[in-house]
C-alpha cells in the first residue's frame, strides 16, 4: 500500500480531521515520518462513523528505537506508518468507549483493532495486509475474538440475532418452582436481584436459593444490584458490597448495577454519569462482566454517551417495541401475570405466583463471559500471539490535553 514520507516540520493537512503533524514519532529526534494514505482515509471514515467531536492520536509512527523503547517489536504496524493508537470523543465531550470504537473498526475494515487500556477509551488501529488482529490488552496480546460486537456484548442491529427468552426475579415472586418455570419454555436465561443498598444486611432474601436453582437445573443466570447511590463513593461501597455477595459464585450472564432512584437522576446527568461509572467500574476491576439496568426515558436523558456506549445496557420499555436507539444486550418488554402490562398476552409464568418481569436477550452472553474468563470463570482459551501493540503514548510536542490523557492512563491500569 501507498506510505507516504513527511518532514519532521510537515504541517500538511492530510483530510478534513487530520493533520501530519499528529502521526511523526514522539521520540524528540527530528526525522521523517511515515503515514499510510489508506490509515488517514479510513480514520477519516471512522470520524464520520461514530460522529465524533475529535480524535486524538495518541502514537502514530514510530522510528525502530522508539517503538522498542516504550514496549513493541521494533518491526510492528507503527514503525511502517500503517497504524495510530486513538481516543475517539463524542458530541457531549467525552470519550466514546473502545468497546464501540472497536466495533465499528471493524465495520470498516481496519486488519488490526485492539482496545489498550482498561479504562476501555484508548483503540489501537491499523491497516496490515497480512492476517488479522482483533485484541484486548486487558487480557493479553493475543486475538480475542473474530467478531467484537460479540465479544463486548453490542448489539448489531443490522443483522439477525438468536432472541433469548428470560425473566428477572427478587423477594417479590417468592419461592419460585425452579422445575416448573424451566419447563415452561419462558425461561432461558434468569437475571437474579442480589440485593440493594450498601450495608451487608441487604441482600435479597431469596437470592441465594433462586442462584443455587438455577446453578442445579442449569438455567444460566446474571444477578443485579439495586442502588440507592447519591455519589461516586457510596456507589463504590454498594458496588463492593455486591462484590462480597456473590464472591465465589459464577454468572453466565452480566452482573448489573439498577439504576431507578427518582433521587439519583435529580442529581443531573453528571452526577448519575459519575456514579453509574463509579460503581460499574468497581465489578470491571474485580473481573466481572458489568453492565447497567436503566428505563429507556433515563437512558436518554440522564446518562451520558460515555457510559452508554461503554458499559452493556439492559433496557427497561414495557411496549410492544423498544425505542432506545443506542446499543442494548437486553430488553424487558414486560410484566407477565400484570393485566397493566398485559402486552403479549402473557398472563402468568408457571412456578411463579403473581407478576414476574420478561425480558429477550440479543447478545450470547455466555460465550463471551466464560471465553474472557469473567464472572468467576476460569479463561480456557489459549489465543495466539501475535506481535505485542504497547500501550498509547502521547506526543510531546503535542498538547497539555494529550499529556493529561497519559497519565490518565497510567493510573487506570495499576487500578
Amino acid at each position: 500500500m501507498p506510505v507516504n514520507h513527511y518532514d519532521y516540520s510537515d504541517n500538511t493537512q492530510l483530510s478534513p480531521h487530520f493533520n501530519a503533524r499528529e502521526f511523526r514519532c514522539s521520540c524528540g529526534k527530528s526525522h521523517e515520518t511515515l503515514l499510510a494514505s489508506e490509515l488517514v482515509d479510513k480514520l477519516e471514515s471512522l470520524y464520520t462513523a461514530l460522529n465524533c467531536s475529535k480524535i486524538i492520536v495518541t502514537s502514530g509512527y514510530r522510528c525502530p528505537e522508539h517503538d522498542k523503547a516504550v514496549g513493541g517489536t521494533s518491526s510492528g504496524q507503527h514503525t511502517k506508518g500503517t497504524a495510530a493508537d486513538v481516543c475517539c470523543y463524542g458530541q457531549d465531550g467525552q470519550p466514546i468507549s473502545s468497546k464501540t470504537v472497536c466495533c465499528k473498526a471493524q465495520d470498516l475494515g481496519f486488519g488490526g483493532i485492539a482496545n489498550i487500556t482498561s479504562s476501555y477509551q484508548y483503540t489501537h488501529l491499523d491497516v496490515r495486509t497480512s492476517g488479522k488482529w482483533y485484541g484486548d490488552e486487558v487480557h493479553g496480546n493475543g486475538t480475542v475474538t473474530e467478531d467484537f460486537y460479540k465479544y463486548f456484548g453490542i448489539k448489531k442491529t443490522t443483522e439477525t440475532t438468536s432472541i433469548l427468552k428470560g425473566i428477572d426475579v427478587s423477594y417479590c415472586q417468592n419461592e419460585v418452582d425452579w422445575d416448573a418455570a424451566k419447563a415452561s419454555g419462558l425461561v432461558d436465561f434468569v437475571i437474579l436481584r442480589a440485593g440493594y443498598g450498601r450495608e451487608t444486611t441487604q441482600v435479597d432474601t431469596q437470592f441465594e436459593r433462586n442462584y443455587a436453582a438455577c446453578k442445579c437445573l442449569g438455567i444460566p443466570c446474571g444477578a443485579y444490584w439495586f442502588s440507592y447511590a447519591m455519589s461516586a463513593d457510596e456507589a463504590k461501597r454498594e458496588a463492593q458490597v455486591f462484590l462480597q455477595t456473590i464472591k465465589g459464585k459464577s454468572f453466565e450472564y452480566p452482573v448489573y448495577m439498577d439504576l431507578e432512584n427518582e433521587k439519583q437522576f435529580a442529581l443531573g446527568k453528571a452526577a448519575c454519569s459519575a456514579i453509574v461509572d463509579a460503581f460499574l467500574n468497581t465489578l470491571e476491576q474485580a473481573g466481572y462482566f458489568a453492565g447497567l439496568y436503566c428505563s429507556t426515558y433515563y437512558l436518554d436523558n440522564y446518562l451520558s454517551d460515555s457510559i452508554k456506549s461503554r458499559y452493556t445496557v439492559w433496557c427497561a420499555q414495557y411496549a410492544s417495541k423498544c425505542t432506545y436507539q443506542n446499543p442494548y444486550g437486553i430488553w424487558q418488554y414486560n410484566v407477565a401475570g400484570s393485566t397493566e402490562h398485559d402486552i403479549i398476552g402473557q398472563k402468568s409464568i408457571s412456578g411463579i405466583v403473581g407478576e414476574c418481569d420478561m425480558d429477550y436477550c440479543y447478545t450470547d452472553y455466555p460465550s463471551i463471559i466464560k471465553a474472557a474468563g469473567l464472572n468467576g470463570f476460569t479463561k480456557t482459551t489459549q489465543p495466539t500471539e501475535p506481535e505485542p501493540e504497547p500501550t498509547p503514548e502521547p506526543d510531546t510536542e503535542e498538547s497539555t490535553l494529550q499529556q493529561i490523557l497519559k497519565h490518565v492512563a497510567n493510573i487506570d491500569e495499576k487500578l
